[in-house]
């Protein structure tokens, strides 16, 4: 039963996370906005939010990638098991700007802000949609 409850909310947990990780590097962007040679960057959430969906599930004795997830190696049998791997987040792009600066800065105010109100927006839709699931659900568990 926890287990399916988990399973429902996984997406909503990750998308909020997620959503909150670029809603922080849209914010170190535009507090760079004046820095020389600062690059723009951001990720594409939607890439990022099917990588943390598809599962985590790793195993294996190399430590190998798939997507950002690192998985742990066990070199002796006394090493506890583990689940999943290390999350590196997702991969960081680097924006390219409409009109270069001269100081190397490629940070656009006017796109920043937008992409800033935007993600906050998504956010807040996303948090008041995985409220109204766990009402439903708490509805649904309690005895008539």
């Amino acid at each position: 039963m926890i287990d399916r409850l988990s399973a429902a909310l996984k997406f909503d947990s990750e998308a909020l996370s997620l959503r909150d990780r670029r809603q922080q590097v849209l914010a170190n962007n535009i507090a760079n906005a004046d820095t020389p040679n600062y690059k723009a960057r951001d990720f594409n959430f939607s890439r990022a939010l099917a990588q943390a969906t598809a599962g985590a599930e790793i195993g294996g004795r190399n430590i190998s990638r798939e997507g950002n997830t690192l998985a742990l190696t066990m070199t002796s049998s006394n090493h506890i098991a583990t689940q999943g791997g290390i999350n590196s987040g997702p991969s960081m792009l680097y924006r390219v700007p409409d009109q270069p600066s001269l100081d190397g800065n490629t940070v656009s105010m006017d796109q920043e802000r937008s992409r800033f109100t935007d993600n906050a927006v998504r956010y807040q839709a996303a948090l008041t949609l995985l409220n109204s699931r766990i009402r439903g659900l708490k509805s649904a568990m309690q005895p008539e």
